[in-house]
């Protein structure tokens, strides 16, 4: 069996997504709280003399998980190259000047090793798990891949299809579509508005000089983060890491490069009816701050506070607090079985957030589902008992620490939060934070991207009885319940 994987991810983060939490925090330096969990490594970090980042935990495991962050995503991208940084996420494994296809999944294999690869708006990363021994071989054939991938033009020619397949297949999961959608309406004329995977005629006519330049442009090392998590000793990595990518020059991008060019949110609606589907996808959300902006926690508490239900996981009472226990209660015994889920999300950028909530529901109940929704985002911002707070802090805080459970998503972490504001965020301080939340402060948070602000809405199926954007633009401040 070839223990070689790639995978490819355009997920929104929800409430629980600690990378999405702790990005707020660049503009402070690191707090002296006692810490609330024990045992949780020191993060080391070092620089190159090339503006590269290393960083590393030592957990002490027999396995690690090694992995370099570029800045680096789809939101770099233009109309003609949109779907370029995705393109290259599919060529890193298909051969370096060194190595042939087979080379690198035989090796990989023969060490019970996994590489693994993903692209999202904003960043795209590439990481290798093996055992802690193996670090030297991971930081070589990571560097090999990101330096001398070879892009020959049979194998371009292979992955087009491949990503074609792949882009029906998306396309056949809503919740992607919609959230797609959302996106597109959101951050319209802007970088953001496009898709990770590009348009279906980008895909067919991206050649390999458009990769190249892609790499030449963006994977600098300035812009790049080499992380580890497992028995990893930091001088040994720094050492790795000078030996394979010391000499990547630190060049600027060319001329035509596309930066982070500021995006701009619009309050709108895109529908896409179609009644033979028996259940719509319905995505609402506002702008919220991006990752530096103290009222992140707020919200990601207040999202958390909504929380989730699915009927298919046994129709309980909702994941979250009492508000997603009342919606849950609704959801299931109100509409006759018309609502299946829910989910409260909160997507965060650099510069900019959505937070929301999408749901799938069938004709009847979408609206007034929907309705509820927007009721208790008023609700919120009126406040809530300190008894509700206390249980969404717990909840919130239980996700945060589970999420560290193995090398891969501590590695993770420790590469989003260093390539985003240059340090690890300890746990001890975030929960900080997050204790330093009142029901007061929430409220006043909330109220802020919530109350008379323009939503954006996106829905897929049977939409005819969604309400006017007018009617659901009216609910951010007025309604009954």
């Amino acid at each position: 069996m070839i223990l070689f994987n790639k995978v490819f991810r355009n997920r929104l983060f929800s409430y629980n997504s600690l990378s999405s939490l702790v990005r707020q925090f660049s503009q402070y330096a690191t707090a002296s709280v006692s810490p609330s969990i024990a045992k949780v490594p020191e993060a080391r970090i070092s620089q190159l003399d090339n503006g590269m980042r290393v960083a590393s935990e030592n957990w002490g495991t027999p396995t690690c998980t090694v992995g370099v962050w570029v800045d680096a995503g789809s939101r770099f991208e233009t109309d003609y190259t949109n779907g370029a940084a995705h393109f290259l996420e599919h060529m890193a494994f298909k051969g370096t000047r060194s190595r042939s296809q087979q080379d690198i999944e035989l090796d990989v294999e023969n060490r019970g090793a996994h590489l693994n690869a993903y692209t999202s708006r904003e960043m795209t990363v590439y990481y290798a798990k093996c055992f802690s021994r193996d670090l030297p071989w991971a930081v070589a054939i990571l560097a090999d891949i990101l330096r001398n991938s070879t892009f020959e033009e049979a194998q371009i020619e292979r992955e087009r299809g491949v990503i074609l397949r792949e882009m029906q297949e998306v396309e056949t999961n809503l919740q992607e579509v919609v959230f797609d959608y959302l996106h597109a309406v959101a951050y319209q004329s802007t970088p953001l508005s496009r898709t990770i995977l590009g348009p279906v005629e980008n895909v067919k006519s991206l050649r390999r000089q458009d990769l190249q330049q892609y790499v030449a442009d963006h994977y600098r090392p300035q812009r790049m983060v080499v992380a580890a998590a497992g028995a990893i000793d930091h001088t040994e990595l720094n050492d790795l890491c000078r030996r394979h990518f010391g000499s990547m020059p630190a060049v600027e991008a060319s001329p035509g490069a596309v930066d982070q060019t500021p995006v701009r949110f619009s309050g709108s609606s895109i529908l896409d009816p179609d009644d033979q589907l028996p259940f719509a996808h319905v995505a609402l959300a506002v702008e919220g701050p991006g990752w530096s902006s103290a009222d992140t926690v707020p919200l990601m508490l207040a999202s958390a506070y909504i929380g989730s239900w699915d009927r298919a996981q046994g129709g309980g009472s909702g994941s979250g607090g009492s508000a997603a226990a009342r919606l849950a209660k609704r959801a299931r015994d109100t509409y006759g079985g018309g609502v299946l889920s829910y989910q409260s999300f909160f997507t965060c950028y650099t510069d900019t957030s959505l937070w929301g909530m999408h749901a799938v529901a069938n004709k009847e109940s979408v609206g007034r589902f929907l309705a509820d929704f927007q009721a208790d985002w008023r609700r919120l911002a009126r406040g809530i008992e300190p008894a509700d707070l206390a249980c969404t802090r717990d909840a919130l805080l239980t996700s945060l620490y589970l999420q560290l459970d193995g090398t891969t998503p501590a590695c993770e972490e420790l590469g989003r939060h260093v390539l985003c504001y240059g340090r690890r965020v300890p746990l001890a301080e975030l929960e900080e934070r997050i204790m330093r939340v009142t029901p007061e402060s929430l409220a006043e948070v909330v109220g802020q991207y919530v109350y008379d602000r323009c939503p954006a809405l996106a829905a897929v199926g049977p939409t005819g009885d969604l309400p006017d954007y007018a009617v659901i633009r009216r609910g951010m401040f007025s309604g009954d319940k």
